[in-house]
């Protein structure tokens, strides 16, 4: 082998170990993965939390503050926090742009697109209010409801950015640190998968280093957007057989730790 080959040889194992060595460690594991539960009904009580405690396992619940589910169990929800598990702020009311197609579940004064900004950001404000009486505590996540983000061309977040922690959007990806923005963060919402589709986003997670979290409504029913419990069971237990490899924690635990970081990506103009 003459010393051209020999030299380029060592460079490309050299370029393969660096690639290794920075390749991002969450916690110092291989992935980072978050389980958000949206809307704040029965059956986040029901069959998902005890689901999550049973294999001490923590998520992020999306809250309406509206929500009656909120008002009548509020004690359990105050329960959960001290248990762990964070909960988000999904706005007061849950407001969606009803202009856009396909809308016609938004009734006129849940209509994201006749809100002015202040009412968007004073309510969103209200619920954080209402959520640190809940749990004490003063760091959380916020979930854009139906994922708009907008209000006439305008990101209303750009307004909030100091209240929270970071905000989950609705688009699918996988993310290194680098690549999240915390002002947007990716998930995958589940609607029916099943258990096999969502450990192989896990597996793939785990590949590449990159951050998955999943977007849940129904847990075993109470949503038309649904998925079933034995499948949620499933992938619990693979999280929970995993979790050497796993980093499983709230969306507020996450969006600091990338803060902490420092490789925090863009986010809206």
């Amino acid at each position: 082998m003459n010393d051209k080959k020999f030299l380029a040889i060592l460079l490309l194992l050299s370029i393969g170990t660096l690639s290794r060595a920075q390749a991002p460690l969450w916690n110092s594991k291989s992935c980072a993965v978050v389980l958000t539960y949206d809307d704040a009904i029965d059956v986040d009580l029901d069959n998902v939390i005890p689901a999550l405690d049973s294999l001490q396992l923590k998520g992020t619940f999306y809250i309406i503050g509206a929500s009656p589910v909120v008002a009548r169990r509020m004690a359990e929800w105050r329960s959960a926090a001290a248990e762990g598990h964070e909960l988000g702020n999904h706005a007061l009311f849950h407001p969606c742009d009803g202009s856009l197609p396909g809308r016609g579940f938004v009734g006129p004064d849940n209509d994201l697109s006749k809100y002015s900004i202040s009412r968007e950001v004073n309510e969103i404000r209200v619920n954080n209010v209402l959520l640190h009486a809940i749990d004490g505590k003063t760091s959380r996540t916020f979930a854009y409801p139906c994922g708009d983000r907008t209000i006439r061309d305008t990101f209303f977040y750009n307004y909030l950015k100091n209240d929270f922690a970071g905000a989950r959007g609705v688009s699918g990806g996988l993310q290194t640190a680098a690549q999240v923005d915390l002002t947007n963060i990716d998930c995958y919402a589940i609607n029916g998968q099943t258990a096999d589709y969502m450990i192989d986003l896990v597996r793939q997670a785990m590949k590449t280093h990159t951050l998955l979290v999943f977007l849940f409504h129904g847990v075993g029913g109470g949503h038309n957007i649904n998925v079933d419990k034995d499948a949620h069971s499933r992938l619990l237990h693979f999280l929970k057989e995993n979790e050497k490899n796993i980093w499983i924690a709230p969306m507020v635990d996450v969006a600091e730790y990338i803060k902490g970081m420092g490789v925090i990506g863009p986010g809206p103009l």
